[in-house]
């Protein structure tokens, strides 16, 4: 009895990552930062600004970024100068630093009429949700830097999670003190996610006594 062969169907369906560009994104450069904070102080859009702000000084992931609550950061009408997190990723502790601009910037939209009464600090506009999704960030990122002409194919919330780090590693060559900033648990996860050199990195780790 003869076999019918039948025949071979191909998937119409690209490739998922078809025109996107894959791997790490970039942090956003300094002049990019003022540019992004500039046009949400001119917009008076309190949200985004303080979401912006306290994204770029927290190096949080997104995660744990919209799931931070107005207890975590303000005591009575004082917002903290310092914060520390329990990281869901990892289960570890991390802390921050909240500089003075970023202060003003909480102190404004939490005291704005639509934060009455809210516990989470960014709180969705959707009932059925507590907080801000990381899908709702993601889009907001992506419109900040599509604002001041950058492909948003190659920036993301990781962006705004490295940029600080990538300033403080270029400014300071310390690698051991971005580690502790992003809450990683070991060096050369700092490493890979800096995009450092190896044997930049080993020079560096060379001069630090840990």
């Amino acid at each position: 009895m003869s076999k019918i062969q039948l025949p071979t169907v191909t998937s119409k369906r690209g490739p998922w990552n078809k025109g996107r560009l894959v791997g790490q994104k970039r942090p956003l450069l300094p002049k990019q930062v003022w540019a992004i904070r500039a046009r949400l102080e001119l917009a008076g859009n309190l949200r985004d600004l303080a979401l912006f702000n306290l994204a770029i000084d927290s190096k949080l992931r997104g995660c744990d970024l919209v799931r931070l609550k107005v207890a975590d950061l303000v005591i009575g009408e004082r917002v903290r100068e310092r914060v520390t997190v329990i990281q869901s990723k990892t289960g570890r502790p991390v802390q921050f630093e909240v500089s003075e601009n970023t202060r003003d910037s909480i102190q404004h939209w939490i005291f704005c009429p639509e934060m009455c009464g809210c516990v989470h600090l960014f709180p969705s506009r959707l009932h059925r949700r507590p907080h801000m999704s990381t899908r709702q960030y993601a889009r907001l990122v992506r419109d900040w830097v599509s604002a001041i002409g950058l492909d948003p194919s190659g920036y993301g919330t990781h962006s705004l999670r490295r940029t600080k780090a990538a300033q403080i590693y270029r400014k300071t060559g310390n690698l051991r003190a971005v580690q502790l900033l992003l809450g990683h648990s070991k060096v050369d996860s700092t490493v890979r996610y800096l995009g450092v050199e190896l044997e930049d990195a080993l020079s560096i780790a060379e001069k630090i006594d840990i």
